[in-house]
């Protein structure tokens, strides 16, 4: 395949304005204002600071998912069947704006409870959370599959959407600690009450931006007829789509394994206190905001490389690096703060393209479908993405508490048990680094390569093409 052949610019008219890429990047910052948050602290916060034990989180996490498991999919066809004169998908982001902030904040109000208060209350505000998720990030996700019909401009879009959402990472990590210092004084729990407070106003006013901003372009057949039965048979039958799930999924269990365990980790495994080591920034701190520099630094930097060479290839080589930096870890010797710092910008810098790359790989396989059935069901194949964030932070969300359990920690303890130690080094280093490496894998599986897809590009304009010349005046 030649050079030329990959970096064949898309038409004039399949290009976006700048407005229009940072407008669909301010809708995974939104987002990322709680998940982010979600996979760093909350673990932390329903153990250490709410006091739910860490047993309950073994089962609580699961029923949760379960209660859930398939609105990513009914999600999906829902969307693919709505006719507004905002599109099929903006609607979602206008109307579902509101609930989803209330959601985010009603998880961290800490009201105060007895034992199975707090766990009930934990299960049903978890539970508000995810569908809110889903009403608004199926769409949003989807919406990338038909804001141009350009594989490389969708790339560049899910591109801008990641340094959009590695921005948000950036300020969690950098500020969800001292902010909750500061606000709550000596109590941790009002601490969190407000911090999620001011991120719930605003991402509420990001999405509703987003909505504001962007414009969906591609339509499908005209001649398309839904059938809910044909349409997921079609999508199980999608082989890119099926390698893609898992793909995601790997990757997803990557970030909430490493991210939930990250605190555990520099508190007990490497004993760093609380005490600021720059402004007000201590240890764990530095470590997650270099973590998130890395990944917005890497976005940037290597992201625009993917409309040069393949890109699954590429996506897969980054992972491996990945996977061995977090490796690394467990051989580090206590004290070693540089070496992580350097080990882990390293890491994130090649994490950051991965994953902008894994999300644009889905409008491809939206192409694929339409190419083979002659069906494009664009939300159900993006309701994959979501469904693999959730799988993904079950698996690692999982895992952390049941780690800990496992090897023996023990709440609010000064020292922990060396089994405990070790427990919680394997959830921060060898876990990670597994589910970095089986992802480098799933993507050199993946089947669609970038001279394929050109093909697809081609074949399916020339469709819509005719399509448009034997359609009534």
């Amino acid at each position: 395949m030649s050079v030329r052949a990959i970096t064949q610019p898309p038409a004039a008219a399949d290009r976006l304005k700048p407005g229009e890429y940072i407008g669909y990047a301010l809708g995974d910052t939104a987002s990322n204002f709680f998940f982010q948050t979600f996979n760093i602290f909350l673990t932390y916060y329903y153990v250490d600071v709410w006091g739910i034990p860490a047993t309950a989180l073994l089962w609580l996490i699961p029923l949760v998912r379960a209660f859930g498991a398939f609105d990513d999919v009914i999600m999906g066809l829902i969307a693919d069947r709505t006719r507004t004169r905002w599109g099929k998908y903006r609607p979602y982001l206008l109307f579902g704006a509101l609930p989803y902030g209330l959601s985010g904040y009603l998880m961290f109000a800490g009201p105060d409870l007895g034992p199975h208060g707090k766990i009930i209350y934990a299960a049903v505000t978890y539970a508000l959370m995810m569908v809110s998720y889903t009403v608004i990030n199926v769409p949003y996700s989807a919406l990338l599959g038909v804001i141009s019909p350009s594989p490389r401009t969708r790339t560049m879009a899910s591109t801008c959407r990641f340094i959009g959402a590695f921005g948000a990472a950036f300020l969690i990590s950098l500020l969800v600690r001292p902010l909750v210092k500061y606000l709550g004084a000596e109590s941790e729990i009002r601490g969190f009450q407000l911090t999620m407070a001011i991120f719930a106003v605003v991402s509420v006013a990001l999405i509703l931006i987003t909505f504001a901003t962007t414009k969906e372009r591609v339509t499908p057949p005209p001649q398309q007829k839904t059938n809910v039965r044909e349409e997921l048979i079609e999508l199980f039958k999608n082989w890119p789509w099926v390698v893609l799930l898992i793909t995601s999924i790997f990757s997803n269990a990557f970030s909430a394994l490493r991210s939930g365990s990250t605190i555990f980790y520099f508190k007990y495994v490497q004993g760093y206190d609380t005490t600021p080591v720059i402004w007000t920034l201590d240890h764990t701190t530095l470590f997650l905001t270099s973590g998130a520099l890395g990944l917005v630094l890497g976005t940037i930097c290597l992201g625009p490389i993917a409309r040069k060479i393949d890109k699954k290839y590429y996506a897969a080589g980054l992972s491996l690096i990945t996977g061995l930096c977090f490796l690394s870890f467990f051989f580090i010797p206590k004290g070693q703060f540089g070496w992580m710092i350097a080990l882990n910008m390293l890491a994130q810098i090649c994490a950051g393209p991965t994953s902008a790359l894994t999300w644009a790989l889905y409008g491809d396989v939206a192409d694929y479908g339409e190419f083979k059935y002659g069906r494009r069901s664009t939300g159900l194949v993006f309701s994959a993405s979501l469904f693999s964030i959730k799988a993904g932070i079950l698996i690692g969300g999982f895992l952390v508490p049941l780690f800990l359990a496992q090897y023996g920690y023990v709440k609010g303890a000064e020292s922990q048990t060396t089994q405990a130690l070790l427990g919680i080094a394997i959830a921060f280093s060898i876990g990670p680094a597994l589910f970095a490496l089986l992802k480098a894998v799933a993507l050199i599986i993946y089947p669609l390569s970038q001279k394929r897809l050109d093909e697809i590009e081609r074949e399916l304009a020339a469709r819509r093409a005719a399509a448009q010349t034997t359609q009534p005046a």
